[in-house]
């Protein structure tokens, strides 16, 4: 066992190792010089660690103790976040020395590659330094003032959640008809993500997104923005994939749960049959002896739309929610956006104190100063209070929705806390994001490693079955992880997120969109697409153990838009198209893509110029396709063209 590795073991800096080792007349000139095995066990035997760790703290992370480091090291400071060529600028030692000991460590690193504070601990102790990580200035140290005052009562927010189809916006819609006082009847109405509505003098805020994306989104980034969540099913559909993972979240929230079973009014309603179901998930109505409220609605017909209402400020009672009122706003981004005419846009939900129209505010790692706070009905207004959903305008760049925010005493400040953000998201995004073939490497030289996987597929139910079977694929050595997850095409930011979380994308019958490719190949992101899900799988075993077999590239040859459809007798429809870029050719195969979602994958049953049949459509040409077997083709389709070449992995 080397120095640093014992040194690790036994919780005690490798410079107090070397200083121990010396009491057996073994003279040691490195970190990494082997120890023998006798003199392993008698140290163990000594038990070192326990002695000193009380020093463990400072010796691991190299911040400066009353006892760290030996004696004739050089101090040097280094920020916590530090790349292979900063540290060798910091210690004047070459990068490619310093990038040969890291191999030697385990740590595979390229020069733009964040190193650890360990590493470059135990590397710096190597060379003479006694290396001290600078404590950042915490945004907790920097006196921040937040919300004051005692707590007094505040609305409950409520996110609705549930299957695509079951009727969420025609739920909400009813909702906010109904409780709409007759002032507001004649505003202009406007979606901001959120908005209240009073029923019997009683406020209710409802979010009103995405409900999956957001509640998730906002839950990684640690904002606690629902309250109580609407769990919504048909009565004619009952519990379905995504039903179900709406209930997951819900419960990993630790919100309180609301019943609402939709559609009473449609044939094939069976609201007992949807109450069955969800026992099997320890969701058990209150008449059937359990603890969950179950509500019967018509959204449509406007059924038991008060009996909704009169839960939630029933629920919301028993929890007792309170904020403080006064003192300086905090809270979460809902939505946000960039506006013409109005710039950057950010719905946000205020959670403590009261947000005023020219507050200094920090949201995520932007700033800027409030013009003006407007509701969903486009009214303006001078200060918003706790559960309150307002429009912010004045800020300096589009934040990410579920980015907490706060208000800070002046600009200054503000620049200081944004530029601590961006350095260290920045910090985190250098390195390039690791492909599959990358992962092998890595495995030969015997590191353990965690491949982080995002899967994006065309429907919820091939999200959860592919995320599964990924997830069984462990090894020792290789931790499977999937990071991310959703429904419909890869984005730009699905691909930022696996830049910036070193991630790889897998994708079940879905396309990346045009600039999420190009970033791809910017952020060298590996985007993996599949139609098989056990090929899917397969590709993440195949690496995991080192077995990857020769891959086909696929070339895409030309894109083409459909911009008019045709029926011809005899041979169906035909496709009006024009070819946006690439040429091409009668033989190749194509896939057609609706609104990100590929819908089919085949063969060119015809390529015509007019009416002549043509070998091959360059660029900026119009021409006519059909495709083998398959009539379905709307005007706004687009067409890949590809081609597949066998290419050896190396």
């Amino acid at each position: 066992m080397r120095v640093y590795e014992l040194a690790k073991e036994l919780n005690i800096s490798p410079a107090e190792l070397k200083n121990r080792l010396t009491e057996f007349d073994i003279k040691i000139n490195s970190n990494f010089q082997q120890v023998d095995e006798a003199v392993e066990r008698k140290l163990r035997g000594e038990n070192l660690g326990a002695t000193d760790s009380h020093k463990d703290d400072g010796r691991r992370t190299g911040r400066r103790t009353k006892d760290s480091g030996g004696p004739g090291l050089t101090v040097i400071e280094i920020p916590e976040v530090i790349t292979v060529k900063e540290f060798s600028e910091a210690i004047n030692v070459p990068a490619t020395d310093i990038i040969r000991k890291l191999i030697v460590i385990g740590e595979m690193a390229t020069i733009n590659m964040a190193i650890s504070t360990e590493s470059a601990v135990v590397l710096g102790e190597e060379l003479g330094y006694e290396i001290v990580i600078a404590e950042p200035e915490d945004e907790e140290e920097l006196d921040l003032e937040g919300p004051e005052g005692p707590p007094m009562p505040r609305p409950p927010v409520v996110t609705v959640m549930g299957h695509v189809d079951h009727g969420k916006t025609s739920l909400l819609d009813a909702i906010r008809e109904t409780e709409v006082t007759a002032a507001e009847a004649g505003g202009i109405t406007q979606h901001i993500g959120a908005y209240q509505v009073s029923h019997k003098h009683h406020k209710i805020t409802f979010i009103d997104t995405p409900g999956h994306e957001a509640f998730t989104q906002m839950r990684a980034r640690g904002a606690k923005a629902t309250d109580i969540v609407i769990l919504l099913v048909a009565a004619n559909d009952g519990v379905k994939a995504q039903t179900l993972e709406a209930l997951d979240h819900a419960k990993a929230a630790g919100v309180p749960i609301i019943v609402a079973i939709n559609k009473i009014d449609v044939e094939g309603a069976n609201p007992d049959r949807v109450k069955q179901q969800l026992t099997e998930h320890a969701l058990i109505p209150e008449d059937w002896g359990g603890d969950t409220i179950f509500v019967e609605v018509s959204a449509k017909q406007r059924t038991n739309i008060d009996e909704i209402l009169e839960t939630i400020n029933l629920v919301s009672e028993v929890e007792e929610l309170t904020a403080p009122m006064e003192g300086k706003a905090r809270g979460v981004v809902i939505e946000a956006q960039l506006e013409r005419g109005r710039g950057p846009v950010a719905s946000v939900l205020v959670q403590g104190g009261t947000l005023k129209v020219g507050d200094v505010i920090i949201a995520g790692s932007t700033m800027g100063k409030v013009r003006a706070l407007v509701d969903d009905h486009g009214k303006h207004h001078p200060k918003a209070v706790p559960a309150q959903p307002v429009e912010i305008l004045g800020l300096g760049a589009v934040p990410a929705a579920g980015d907490d925010f706060m208000v800070v005493s002046n600009e200054k400040q503000a620049r200081q806390i944004v530029e601590d953000r961006s350095e260290r998201a920045e910090a985190l995004r250098r390195g390039a994001a690791p492909t599959v073939h990358g992962l092998l490497e890595r495995i030969r030289e015997g590191e353990v490693e965690e491949l982080r996987i995002i899967v994006k597929a065309d429907v919820q139910g091939s999200v959860e079955a592919l995320r599964e079977s990924i997830e069984k694929v462990q090894r020792e050595d290789v931790r499977v992880t999937v990071i991310h997850q959703g429904v419909g095409a890869v984005s730009e930011s699905d691909v930022m997120l696996a830049a910036a979380s070193q991630a790889i994308v897998i994708g079940f019958n879905v396309r990346p969109e045009p600039k999420a490719k190009a970033m791809a190949e910017k952020e060298s992101v590996e985007i993996r697409m599949h139609t098989i899900i056990y090929k899917a799988v397969d590709d993440v075993r195949n690496a995991s153990v080192g077995l990857l077999k020769p891959q086909m590239e696929e070339i895409e040859v030309g894109r083409v838009e459909v911009r008019d459809t045709f029926k011809v007798p005899k041979i169906g429809f035909i496709a009006g198209c024009y070819v946006v870029s690439g040429e091409i050719n009668h033989k190749d195969k194509v896939r057609l893509v609706r609104d990100g979602v590929l819908v089919h994958d085949g063969k060119l049953a015809s390529l015509r110029r007019f009416k002549d049949d043509v070998p091959s459509v360059k660029t900026g040409y119009e021409c006519g396709i059909g495709l083998v077997d398959f009539q379905d083709i709307k005007v706004g389709d687009v067409l890949e063209v590809y081609s597949h070449v066998e290419k050896a992995r190396e």
